[in-house]
C-alpha cells in the first residue's frame, strides 16, 4: 500500500496547526488551495480537517494519530467503495436523528451511527462534525475510540443491530 499520502497529510495537518496558532481560524483561511486539492484526493474536506485541528489546539482533543486513523478509514472507503468520486450530496443536520434519540436505551447511538455513515460517504453537513463534543463523551462512556466506531460502522454497513450489539459489548467490557 502506498503510504505517501500519510506524509503529505501530516504536512497539511502541521500547516493547519501553525495557521491556527497564527490566527487563521477558519477552514477557508487555514489551508492553501494546494492543501485543499490534496485533501479532496483522499476524501477529506478542509472543514473536516479544520474541525480536528481546532479541537486539537483549543481543547487538546484528537491527536494526529487519531485523525490519521479516521482519515485512513474514510480514504479507503472513498477510493475503494466510491471509486474516488464525491457523493455529490450533503445531508442537512435536520435529517439526523435527534440528540435525544435512543437505541436499546442508549442515548446518542442512533445519531452517531448516522454521522459515521455520513462521514464514510462524505455527506456531512459542514456544520456537523464526526467526533463533536457530543460524540466524544458517548464514545468514552462506551469504551470505543473514534476510529474504532467508524471502522465498526464501515464493517457492519446498514446492520444497525450489529452496531448496537457491538457497542453494548464494548460498554460491558469497560
Amino acid at each position: 500500500m502506498n503510504d505517501e499520502w500519510k506524509a503529505e497529510f501530516r504536512n497539511v495537518w502541521d500547516r493547519g496547526v501553525a495557521a491556527w496558532k497564527a490566527g487563521r481560524r477558519s477552514a477557508r483561511s487555514m489551508f492553501e488551495p494546494k492543501d485543499v486539492a490534496f485533501l479532496a484526493t483522499i476524501g477529506c474536506t478542509a472543514q473536516e480537517l479544520f474541525d480536528f485541528v481546532d479541537d486539537f489546539v483549543d481543547y487538546g482533543d484528537f491527536d494526529f494519530e487519531t485523525v490519521l486513523a479516521v482519515t485512513a478509514i474514510r480514504r479507503e472507503y472513498f477510493l475503494e467503495v466510491m471509486h474516488g468520486q464525491p457523493a455529490g450530496r450533503i445531508v442537512p443536520m435536520r435529517e439526523l436523528p435527534p440528540k435525544s434519540a435512543k437505541a436499546d436505551g442508549i442515548a446518542w447511538l442512533p445519531r452517531i451511527i448516522v454521522k459515521a455513515r455520513l462521514k464514510l460517504r462524505g455527506e456531512m453537513d459542514p456544520d456537523l462534525m464526526y467526533g463533536c463534543g457530543g460524540d466524544r463523551p458517548f464514545l468514552r462512556e462506551h469504551h470505543v475510540t473514534l476510529p474504532q466506531f467508524l471502522q465498526l460502522v464501515r464493517d457492519k454497513g446498514d446492520d444497525d443491530r450489529a452496531i448496537i450489539d457491538a457497542v453494548k459489548k464494548a460498554s460491558a467490557r469497560g
